[in-house]
């Protein structure tokens, strides 16, 4: 990366000197008024030969004037401390691309750090060439009546920049540069002013995009011993607790948790503390506050859609990355899922430039939950974290498919214990009373000749995870239900987004 860094400060102090200069003129005898060109006093021999087009005999047109830099100096009586850092904050009105108008409603808002600029005295000369005693008088006339000793100039219109105003003061005057003329040859007469104007030079501000007021949790109560324990409260004193995260540019989230106690209701006495604590930006939260529009995720492959009050895929991702300045960065932000373990599937997040509520997310494989290896009769160690179906008993015909290893999971019952004789499908080989009797949700497997069942959700109630190979989609026993490991729906606390890895 370049630490070139040029901005022509110096270049517009000395601008507006040569512009306040300006627009000066003569009359001549006839009675016409001639305006007093002005320019930079310090050119080169190209420029010089160029204006005498070449020729010794080509002599420039006067009166003009001329500005050029005598002296730069640092003024140490202006100094100040060089740590000290100034924080604008700036609001914009909404901008309407479209109808190319601004709109009545706030737009983007950001912060600007300055940082104490280093003052300086420019000390700038002009001279002014005349012809004659007369054009000197009028042209000298018209601007000393302007220093009364300063005139004040300003810079730029960027009304952050605390360095825009400055004065030019008028330190000396030097009426000509000869004396009594000798001979009959005719010279020029050089008429100087010398001026000095305080400048500073300041180093690159740093511009930040400001957040928003993603998560506020209020609670009014009672407490007597003065902690923030809710439920505690005999009626003899008042808490207020506050909790307010601003994001800044980076992406991170500055929580702020003010306790406002209140000993002696009525007193007026007031112990404000102020915690500060950094975390992630976090999309969801618990059911215990309001986070920013409440919003879930609903996630299918690879593919992530924000849930907006019951509706999926109606939410624009680029309006929530904009909610949260700086967390989202193409290919390097990341999305994750929060599993029951507290540990957190991750994926690389991308928006569909075609559609931006569709989020392409590139999950990482070493976060996604371990298949759960399930022992079996007929299957091989390296199959024992997967199935081959999904299947309905009622709907699906196993004897097409019969082979040994045939592992699938069960959505219904199959067989009773008090049915003498079940569906032929479900029957083993070598017993003409072995009809297979499991319940819903079980995983079942075939040894060539009977079934058997390898997993009974009636008494399972730990997690596992499996791999169902018909869709290569990985699903999770919560010890109630199956459902997908990661797809499927995420309630606002169940997920985040990460800046970066």
């Amino acid at each position: 990366m370049s630490l070139h860094f040029y901005d022509g400060q110096i270049r517009r102090y000395i601008t507006q000197i040569i512009r306040l200069l300006s627009n000066f003129s003569y009359q001549q005898s006839d009675g016409t008024l001639k305006r007093v060109p002005v320019l930079y006093g310090d050119i080169s021999k190209q420029v010089a030969a160029l204006i005498q087009e070449n020729s010794e005999n080509k002599m420039p047109s006067i009166p003009r004037m001329a500005v050029y830099v005598t002296n730069l100096e640092m003024d140490r009586n202006r100094t100040s401390d060089s740590s000290f850092v100034s924080k604008v904050h700036i609001r914009e009105r909404a901008y309407d691309e479209a109808g190319n108008e601004y709109l009545n409603t706030q737009g983007r808002n950001y912060t600007v750090e300055r940082l104490m600029p280093t003052p300086y005295t420019l000390t700038v000369q002009t001279d002014i060439i005349t012809s004659n005693f007369d054009q000197k008088l009028q042209i000298m006339e018209q601007i000393l009546m302007l220093f009364n000793p300063s005139l004040e100039i300003q810079t730029t219109d960027n009304f952050v920049d605390w360095t825009s105003l400055t004065t030019v003061n008028l330190e000396n005057i030097t009426f000509s540069n000869r004396t009594i003329p000798v001979g009959t040859e005719s010279t020029y007469d050089v008429f100087s002013l010398t001026f000095a104007t305080p400048i500073y030079i300041s180093p690159p501000a740093k511009v930040k995009r400001l957040g928003v007021i993603t998560n506020i949790i209020t609670s009014i109560f009672t407490d007597s011993d003065g902690n923030i324990e809710l439920g505690i409260n005999d009626g003899n004193n008042l808490e207020v607790v506050e909790t307010r995260e601003l994001t800044d540019a980076d992406g991170n989230t500055e929580r702020l948790v003010d306790y406002g106690q209140f000993p002696n209701v009525g007193t007026g006495e007031i112990d404000i503390n102020v915690k500060r604590t950094l975390r992630p930006i976090q999309a969801g939260a618990s059911s215990s506050n309001t986070t920013y529009l409440s919003l879930g995720l609903y996630v299918i492959n690879n593919k992530a859609y924000i849930i907006d009050k019951g509706s999926i895929g109606t939410f624009n991702w680029t309006a929530l990355a904009e909610a949260y300045p700086g967390c989202y960065k193409p290919g390097i932000s990341q999305i994750r899922l929060l599993k029951s373990d507290g540990t957190y599937i991750v994926g690389y997040i991308t928006v569909n430039p075609l559609n931006q509520t569709e989020l392409f997310v590139d999950w990482d494989e070493d976060t996604l939950p371990s298949n759960t290896v399930l022992t079996g009769p007929a299957r091989n160690p390296n199959s024992y974290t997967s199935i081959d179906y999904i299947i309905d008993p009622l709907r699906w015909n196993p004897e097409t498919r019969l082979v040994s290893g045939l592992r699938l999971l069960t959505l219904g019952k199959i067989g009773n214990d008090a049915n003498d004789d079940g569906a032929d499908g479900w029957k083993d080989q070598t017993s003409p009373f072995g009809d297979l009797v499991a319940g819903e949700n079980d995983i079942i497997e075939y040894d060539g000749e009977e079934w058997h069942i390898i997993f009974d959700a009636s008494t399972a109630t730990e997690e596992i995870y499996i791999i169902n190979l018909a869709t290569n989609s990985q699903y999770r026993w919560t010890g109630e239900f199956w459902t997908k490991s990661y797809e499927g729906e995420w309630s606002q606390g169940a997920w985040m987004l990460f800046p970066e890895g």
